[in-house]
């Protein structure tokens, strides 16, 4: 018998700036990607979102495979500068309206909309003023949140406010390959504090407009596991398990800080600083859920010596560079390990741990999976894409997870990356990761992989036909 109630959720994921395209359309305003992606050497061939997969002029089409295949939920990220080309002031009603009809087309089709304030995209306006350094960013997202909020609350039950902030700030403010290409600690430190700040204020804003559902927040989950069984690199992984994870769950599951890493970011940086009120908001304004992003495990070594901070972008076994940080730990390659093309590890065992882990730290926080899937360069056989590695990635993570459930974790819906191909941030098209295919090379032809036959009858046996 299979672990999943019926009150499970099987569903997939997206977020805007990789499938709308529309990026100028119906007046909205640019966000810091649609800027960045246009910079020579930014991106993967150049590849921009300025149209991606059209889902802005085709989402219709698109919530008809969803509804094909019968996904129960559908999680998506609305675009900031869509709604608030200015990031703040005047609403843009047309991009007001093409979500509202999104949701309408979603519900018509039986489809549980999950909304994600914030996937990467801020308003350039806003980025101009300082972006996350900026604590202004933070009171603006919370009146983008009132105003999301206000028009889509009467119809969505499921929200969280951001995605990945370890993504977004690590490699905004610490590697510098995304926007806004700084490298700095100490204004990681700061920028990440304002983004808990501005989670903390739009939860509150949630709970004072009585919205009918519940909000919570997005990370990434990875598993850390030291190289030996040294003291040294024991330490470096429960280092990296502290920054990956307990500084980024424990603000919104705690409503603090860790506080030994709390002492140490201090000492070294003088960061994070507080404005009053911001321990007492953080503190009252807990997370309903968490959401969960896991598609692999980092073994962990000491490192003494600096390291490259290039991942792998081009999809070429072995072509990433060690990352880590001088002095306190490295990511390396697990000399027993399965990886991808894009050097990641596949580790479903680290699913099931990294779920128990927030159990243990955390009690009984609902969960959901709101992340998982294979990269890949899909092989397309006789005009068929035969997407076998995807469906097996799948399978094995799904099982993981129902170990968990059966050890007691609520873990209450899957969402797996992605629901169609898109343009994925640095790495282009080529990295495919959906269900659906998407021709560009013929006006962006929607196709049915493997996997969406797959994912189709598992959902219908609600997980148990794998």
């Amino acid at each position: 018998m299979s672990a999943f109630p019926q009150h499970f959720l099987w569903g997939a994921a997206t977020a805007a700036y990789q499938v709308e395209g529309g990026y100028d359309a119906d007046g909205k305003g640019p966000s810091i990607w649609d800027v960045f992606a246009h910079q020579p050497g930014t991106t993967y061939q150049g590849t921009n979102g300025d149209v991606a997969v059209d889902h802005y002029h085709r989402f219709r089409e698109d919530v008809a495979l969803m509804a094909e295949q019968g996904l129960q939920s559908y999680r998506f990220s609305l675009s900031w500068p869509r709604l608030f080309p200015q990031g703040r002031g005047e609403v843009n009603e047309a991009g007001v309206k093409f979500y509202s009809d999104l949701i309408d087309c979603l519900l018509e089709n039986n489809i549980e909309p999950m909304i994600t304030l914030y996937h990467w995209d801020l308003p350039q306006a806003l980025q101009d003023e300082g972006g996350w350094e900026n604590r202004a960013t933070a009171d603006a997202f919370v009146e983008y949140a009132r105003l999301c909020y206000a028009r889509f609350g009467d119809r969505v039950k499921l929200w969280s406010t951001f995605n990945e902030t370890v993504v977004f700030i690590g490699h905004g403010y610490i590697t510098g390959s995304h926007p806004p290409s700084v490298r700095d600690p100490a204004r990681a430190i700061q920028a990440c504090h304002h983004v808990f700040v501005a989670h903390a204020g739009a939860v509150k804003a949630f709970r004072a407009g009585q919205i009918a559902g519940t909000i919570g927040f997005v990370n990434v989950l990875q598993t850390h596991t030291p190289l030996t069984d040294s003291a040294e690199d024991k330490q470096a992984a429960e280092l990296a398990d502290g920054i990956w994870t307990h500084w980024l769950y424990d603000p919104v599951l705690k409503g603090e800080y860790p506080a030994d890493l709390l002492a140490k970011a201090r000492a070294l940086w003088n960061v994070p600083q507080f404005a009053a009120g911001d321990e007492q908001l953080l503190k009252e304004n807990i997370c309903d859920f968490i959401g969960l992003n896991y598609y692999k495990r980092e073994t962990v070594a000491a490192n003494n010596q600096q390291t490259h901070l290039q991942a792998n972008h081009s999809g070429e076994r072995n072509s990433g560079h060690e990352f880590g940080f001088k002095d306190l730990f490295k990511f390396v390659r697990n000399p027993t390990g399965v990886y991808t093309d894009w050097d990641w590890e596949i580790y479903p065992q680290g699913l099931t741990d990294g779920i128990l882990q927030i159990k243990a730290r955390y009690g009984d926080i609902p969960m959901y999976i709101t992340e998982n899937g294979l990269g890949a360069k899909d092989p397309i056989i006789d005009g068929e894409i035969v997407d076998d590695p995807r469906i097996d990635y799948l399978k094995i993570h799904i099982d993981a997870i129902e170990t968990a459930m059966q050890q007691g974790a609520d873990v209450r819906g899957y969402y797996p990356w992605s629901f169609i191909d898109l343009l994925s941030w640095l790495n282009g098209y080529q990295k495919q990761y959906g269900f659906v295919y998407v021709d560009h090379q013929n006006g962006l032809a929607r196709k049915r992989k493997k996997s969406f036959f797959w994912y189709q009858q598992l959902i219908a046996s609600r997980g148990e036909k794998r």
